[in-house]
């Protein structure tokens, strides 16, 4: 610390000398000392300026950073996600969608993938209102895998880091949301219309998040990291078959 404080101090010394070297050149050259003090005035009362304009510069710039830093996190988080829970969910709720072939097409993202195609498959995401066609199999197999999940995702909620990225966050509780719901009915096979009809909406809600997230971890990894786009492309759960083999 003692070092740090010398450091800084010897710096402000040296710069003062500097200054105080080149106004004496610039006194000698001139030989006016009213026109080099109107210049010193003129420059200390630009300095406030000087001075609240590189601040602002510097903290915009580490604010970037800052922000930048924070999603590369959030990123990995998202990857984690999508490795543990994220793809299996999806693939799970998609057979609950009545449109799954046309659904199937529109996200299936491939290596020439561009801005464009991404942007397309959300616009189609956003516009999608599907149907959910899930039967009792199909939610005892979404409750399974939720379940064995739960502890996982629980400890995501947990992520103080989270709170920063608010769309993956809405993710998380429409999925967590809906873990609960599976869980607190001890049989899915013999459901009243009205009780198929709410934990349909909330199929279709935490399919909404999940899509739209999924499409836009795979846009990253394709800007960002090439190799983990290429097996996450092969690994696409939208596939009837995912394959990690190369060919």
């Amino acid at each position: 610390m003692n070092l740090q404080f010398l450091k800084k101090h010897l710096m402000l010394v040296v710069l003062a000398i500097v200054s105080i070297i080149l106004y004496l050149a610039d006194y000698l050259i001139i030989n006016n000392a009213r026109d080099i003090a109107s210049s010193f005035l003129g420059n200390l009362a630009f300095l406030p300026v000087y001075v609240i304009f590189v601040t602002l510069m510097v903290e915009q710039i580490m604010r970037e950073r800052e922000r930048q830093t924070i999603m590369r996190k959030l990123n990995m988080v998202i990857g984690v996600f999508f490795s543990e829970v994220g793809n299996g969910l999806l693939s799970e709720l998609s057979k609950c969608i009545a449109m799954g072939a046309d659904l199937r097409h529109e996200l299936q993202v491939t290596g020439q993938w561009k801005d464009g195609d991404f942007r397309r498959a959300l616009a189609y995401l956003q516009n999608l209102d599907p149907d959910i066609d899930c039967s009792g199999r199909s939610r005892q197999n979404l409750k399974n895998l939720l379940i064995s999940k739960r502890g996982f995702l629980v400890g995501l909620l947990e992520n103080q880091s989270l709170l920063e990225h608010e769309e993956f966050t809405d993710l998380l509780w429409a999925v967590f949301h809906l873990v609960e719901e599976l869980a607190a009915r001890e049989s899915l096979d013999d459901m009243s219309k009205t009780d198929i009809d709410h934990i349909n909406g909330d199929i279709k809600r935490a399919y909404g998040y999940l899509s739209r997230e999924w499409v836009l971890y795979m846009k990253h990894l394709k800007q960002d990291y090439p190799y983990l786009f290429s097996l996450a492309v092969r690994l696409n759960p939208m596939q009837e078959k995912p394959d990690p083999t190369v060919y």
